[in-house]
């Protein structure tokens, strides 16, 4: 039977709250640019340009079809092969941002679909803008009614993130590498930066609920899950 004895793990904490808020700005960067790349292109996607949709249906079919691991080795060792010399923590943002913008691509994408096109028409006959009509008419209702699932994939994303280990960027993960390294106690270590993952999704949760209480208020009047 195995003892569990959490003491000399616990004396890394200092090792463990670095790599969880590595861990917690890869996730924000990544969230944050990959929600711009993924509105951008399911903005694409339903251009009247062929060649433009036709270009980000490739790139959303070639990320999701492909491990994020492997993307992140393609950024890391592509990179180098043409003489740019990035971090390990940028390339890591690069590879999760580039991830991340395709699958939020499909689902503002189906936000934007959800859109019934007499409100688009509606608008226009009221004068709006083009820019004017995506704001207000398609671009936040169409987030309203799949902000859930979007945050659940920025969740997903910032999980999904303990790969970066395998470059050398000393997140979560990569810290509790070292920490079961050097203390020869795997079960305890594994077992902390589990709930320090827990303890990160929660934070995220709680962020995204507040951030989307504010943006769309009628959803908190109505009782509806942000």
């Amino acid at each position: 039977m195995t003892t569990l004895d959490f003491s000399t793990v616990l004396t890394h904490w200092p090792d463990f709250l670095s790599g969880a808020l590595l861990t917690l700005r890869l996730a924000v960067a990544a969230t944050l640019s990959g929600f711009v790349i993924g509105t951008l292109c399911a903005i694409g996607r339903r251009s009247e340009y062929e060649w433009l949709s036709r270009a980000c249906g490739a790139y959303v079919e070639l990320i999701r079809n492909t491990p994020l691991l492997v993307q992140i080795f393609l950024v890391y060792f592509g990179l180098s092969s043409i003489g740019l010399r990035l971090s390990a923590v940028n390339v890591a943002i690069l590879a999760l941002v580039i991830n991340v913008g395709a699958y939020a691509t499909e689902i503002m994408r189906a936000g934007f679909d959800s859109i019934q096109r007499g409100q688009i028409e509606a608008a226009e006959c009221l004068g709006l803008s083009r820019l004017q009509v995506y704001w207000h008419v398609i671009l936040l209702p169409g987030m309203e009614r799949v902000y859930p699932a979007l945050t659940s994939q920025f969740v997903l994303l910032m999980l999904a993130s303990s790969v970066c280990s395998q470059i050398s960027t000393e997140e979560l993960t990569a810290v509790a590498n070292y920490v079961q390294s050097d203390t020869y106690r795997p079960l305890e270590t594994y077992l902390v930066i589990a709930v320090g993952y827990v303890l990160l999704s929660l934070l995220m949760r709680i962020a995204f609920w507040g951030l989307g209480a504010w943006l769309f208020p009628r959803r908190r009047k109505l009782g509806t899950p942000l």
